[in-house]
């Protein structure tokens, strides 16, 4: 047992060698990005006086991190819940140790199946999906529970299926093709936003994605949920197959301004990651570019049978002077967003080699 400092928080935890569901109680280092990006994310966005809910609680880091870090008056109440009774005992442990004192009018601990605590509920202004493996077991009462212009949060850790090694488990999880290419990390994520949002469609209820990435083993979406069967419909028709693959979702994967607020207030901050950093500035430049896919370079140089892959900033260079929009992706390295043809940018290539 040890004391884990993250963020504005402190808990103390039993670390494994092995992150897995076999953990006393669950606490994964590797999603701080994940938890860091919830915290942005809130604090950027103009809501006050939320009611938030953490179904999977684990150690309860997440919600601590909230309590800690979130402006002032951006919280009337946070549920914290997990069913493994070893995680519900660890949250009120690390609440004392963080002096955030428990109150059945802001800070609730309870105990229950995930699902049966978000059907108990009148509902809330914040949801946060953030299990091992698949969402889809949470995603209906989720989307019940979640109010009018809510915002759920939702992560996969099962990329295997979302990604194309496992295509059967995708078409069973997901009812989609997934590629095993290149761009299949967007591909996933697109596969994962329109699962979601066919069970938002059911409730009348759209789901518009404000916020997309892929980042280690897991996809992360955040959804701003619009009510009315007008608005579903608009979602269900960006719903398409590209390159053989899907059906995706084909609309935007970002609020490119909230993107920029995102990763302005995480270089206001003392002492920011220069990856994290980095990370935040390329999903800034990628979400003004609304197209499906991107270009991987290695695959355009290989495919023209050229002797060499050249310099990135080289190619950006010249496509930008060629008025062209383009930046680099999360997604992949060396790879680019761009609305350039390939034909031009194969050109392009050609000339660098």
């Amino acid at each position: 047992m040890g004391t884990i400092t993250e963020g504005k928080a402190g808990i103390k935890i039993r670390t494994a060698k092995v992150v897995s569901k076999a953990m006393p109680v669950f606490y994964n280092p590797v999603m701080e990005l994940n938890r860091t990006i919830s915290v942005l994310l809130l604090n950027s966005i103009d809501k006050k006086n939320m009611q938030i809910a953490l179904p999977l609680s684990g150690s309860g880091i997440r919600g601590i991190r909230l309590v800690k870090e979130l402006k002032k008056g951006k919280i009337k109440n946070i549920s914290f819940n997990d069913y493994d009774n070893k995680a519900v005992k660890s949250i009120k442990e690390n609440l004392k140790l963080n002096k955030i004192k428990m109150a059945k009018d802001k800070v609730i601990v309870s105990n229950k199946d995930a699902n049966l605590f978000l059907l108990g509920s009148c509902g809330f202004d914040y949801i946060d999906i953030d299990p091992f493996g698949t969402p889809n077991p949470f995603l209906d009462s989720a989307v019940k529970r979640i109010s009018r212009n809510g915002i759920i949060a939702v992560t996969a850790t099962d990329t295997s299926a979302l990604c194309g090694a496992s295509p059967k488990a995708c078409m069973r999880k997901y009812w989609a093709k997934p590629l095993r290419n290149a761009v299949m990390h967007e591909i996933g994520l697109r596969i994962l936003i329109r699962k979601c949002q066919l069970i938002g469609a059911q409730f009348d209820k759209a789901l518009k994605p404000i916020y997309s990435y892929s980042k280690d083993h897991y996809m992360r979406i955040f959804f701003l949920c619009e009510k009315g069967k007008e608005k579903v419909d608009e979602i269900l028709k960006q719903h398409d197959v590209f390159n053989c693959a899907g059906p995706i979702w084909i609309g935007k994967l970002w609020d490119n301004k909230l993107a920029e607020r995102l990763y302005k207030a995480y270089g206001k901050g003392r002492n920011p990651d220069k990856g994290v950093l980095r990370f935040l500035s390329i999903i800034k430049d990628e979400s003004k570019i609304n197209k499906v896919g991107f270009y991987n370079i290695p695959s355009i140089v290989k495919g023209s049978s050229l002797a060499s892959i050249p310099r990135q900033e080289g190619i950006i260079s010249v496509i930008r002077k060629k008025g062209y929009k383009v930046s680099e992706t999360h997604f992949a390295m060396n790879s680019i967003r761009s609305n350039i043809p390939e034909k031009v940018l194969a050109e392009i290539i050609r000339k660098k080699n």
